[in-house]
Parts: C-alpha cells; structure tokens; sequence
C-alpha cells in the first residue's frame, strides 16, 4: 500500500508540473520558423527584453526577438543603458526619419521595404537601436536576404509583437518621457524545468509498471488462497 501511494503522489506532482510550467516546453512557440533563411557570422536570432520607463519610473517588460544583422545586444540588464524612445516619421522609416536622432532607440512599423532598409535608414538618422513593431500578435524573424551579402549595420534591430507595440505607442503619446533597456539574456544549455518534467514521466512510467505487477500478485494470491 505504501508503494501505492507513492506512485499515486509521483503521478499528481508529475500533472501539476506539466500545468504550472507550460512555457518550458513551449518557449519559443510564437516565433515563426526560418530555418531555411541564410545565417551570417554575427546574423543570429535571440530573445530580447525590452524594459521601458515612463517619466523615470520602470513600467512594463515587453520580449522580442533581434535580427539576424546589427550588433549584438548586451546579455546582462546591468550593462543595459536607458536610452529615450522616439517613434518614427515616418512611421515605416522605408525614407529618411524627417527629424535627426540623438542616439535615440526608434520604433517602426514593419512593412512597404527590407528590414535592413529600416535599419539603415535608422541608422543614418542617428538612431542607437530599432524596434520594429509586427503587424500581428506573433513574432517574426527578421533574417537577411539572399541578395545582402554586405551589409554595413551597426545598431541592434529587435522585433516586437503588435500589442506591445500598441502599448508602446500609447505610453509615446500620454507621457513626456519614455524610455527603454535592451538586453538579451543567455539561455542556459539545459532546462531545469525539463529535465524535472522528464524525470516525472519516467518515474510515472516506473510506478504505474510495478502498480501493475504489484496488483496482479496480489490478484493471484488472493485467488490461490480462496481456490
């Protein structure tokens, strides 16, 4: 019996784990595939965090994903500046933003020209970082084309979803002053949340065998002593 209600535990703590930590296994889910899409050296895809402030108080994290082009993005929040927010004009920055920027991160909408048309243009103007902002909730990974085989940008480039985008625009337009961090923290090798959930299934599996044999012993003595 004490067997029993070890694996009956084993077997409900295994349930709970996989309710409480969903994301371990779907990380990454929201972004669309690309695999085929040409890799540089330097021209990676890795999560960014987005921290704003409004009027110097910390507000909302958002997460996207940085372009396969442009520098790469600080892993640690600590080494992450705070660097005011502009929203373009125009806002696809396919031409010439209509004002020069000081070091200012500028956020576009994607959309009617190449990502690397946006940067460039962004950079240009001044800009120390882009955020481009998706036209539906999911993220997309920006790569670079076939045909850019030389590419002269030195300002990271960060894909955001539509919504956050949306919140982004809102807190522009309402407050005086917003501001954001950038950083992309470095995935561990290995998932602890996984590695759990992969231990539990297979204790499960363990228990509910020898639940089974345990059972049929039992069955069968049962049955010995009463025939």
């Amino acid at each position: 019996m004490d067997m029993q209600k070890l694996c009956f535990v084993i077997t409900v703590t295994a349930v709970i784990s996989l309710v409480c930590y969903p994301s371990s296994v779907t990380a990454g889910d929201i972004v669309h595939d690309d695999n085929l899409a040409p890799k540089k050296p330097g021209c990676e895809n890795d999560f960014v965090k987005v921290q704003t402030w409004v009027d110097g108080v910390e507000d909302a994290e958002f997460v996207g994903v940085g372009a396969r082009f442009g520098t790469t993005i600080v892993s640690k929040e600590k080494n992450a500046n705070q660097i005011r927010l502009t929203l373009s004009d125009p806002l696809d920055c396919c031409s010439a933003p209509k004002h020069k920027l000081d070091g200012d991160v500028i956020m576009v909408h994607r959309g009617h020209c190449k990502f690397t048309t946006k940067a460039n243009n962004a950079q240009t103007a001044g800009a120390s970082a882009l955020l481009i902002i998706n036209n539906q909730k999911e993220l997309y990974k920006m790569v670079c084309e076939p045909d850019e085989t030389d590419l002269d940008i030195h300002i990271p480039a960060v894909m955001l979803p539509q919504d956050a985008g949306s919140s982004l625009e809102k807190m522009l337009l309402t407050n005086s002053s917003v501001s954001v961090q950038l950083y992309s923290p470095k995935r561990p090798l290995v998932d602890i949340a996984e590695v759990f959930l992969w231990l539990m299934a297979v204790g499960t599996i363990l228990c509910a065998s020898y639940w089974s044999a345990w059972s049929a012993r039992e069955a069968a003595i049962e049955q010995g002593c009463c025939g």
